[in-house]
């Protein structure tokens, strides 16, 4: 397991990641912590009771340059639950590049169920194990649309840094 310290505007957290599970995503997520390209980064999508995503947007709302896409390894066993990582993808089941999301709720809905696009569901690699009540503060902000983004922060939460931990 890696561990990586995540800071932010509302408090610090720590992430374990599962290299077992889920290898290719996590070595995709730490070339993206260890470059420096999630610090400066802002929660830009924001729903309580579901989920808290991150890592491609700057305080601006201008879109981090991202590395090629990687395959979905949502079929590893890991579940969406409340406060495991999962990555951020488009309708391409393999589009995950460095947006992800910290899930505020056991969302079982975006787990893997079978091979068709329609039930591949979103990768988790890794969890929250210390700061899972600075998810809730950031699930509480209130939000507001920006340009054609809903779900944004009024005022930013920041990814102050994302490192991994000694």
């Amino acid at each position: 397991m890696t561990t990586l310290q995540m800071k932010t505007t509302l408090g610090d957290m720590t992430i374990e990641l599962d290299a077992e599970a889920a290898p290719v995503t996590v070595k995709n997520f730490l070339e993206y912590a260890d470059n420096g390209t999630y610090d400066g980064t802002i929660f830009h999508r924001v729903i309580k009771g579901f989920m808290v995503q991150g890592g491609g947007m700057d305080k601006t709302m201008n879109s981090k340059s991202n590395n090629a896409p990687i395959i979905n390894e949502a079929a590893n066993g890991l579940k969406n639950d409340r406060g495991t990582l999962a990555m951020a993808r488009t309708g391409d089941p393999d589009s995950a590049t460095n947006q992800f999301f910290i899930n505020h709720a056991d969302n079982d809905f975006l787990n893997y169920t079978g091979p068709s696009p329609s039930q591949i569901g979103y990768a988790v690699f890794g969890k929250v194990t210390d700061g899972m009540d600075i998810v809730d503060a950031i699930a509480e902000v209130k939000t507001t649309r920006a340009g054609h983004h809903d779900d944004v922060p009024a005022e930013p939460v920041e990814i102050l840094s994302l490192k991994v931990m000694e």
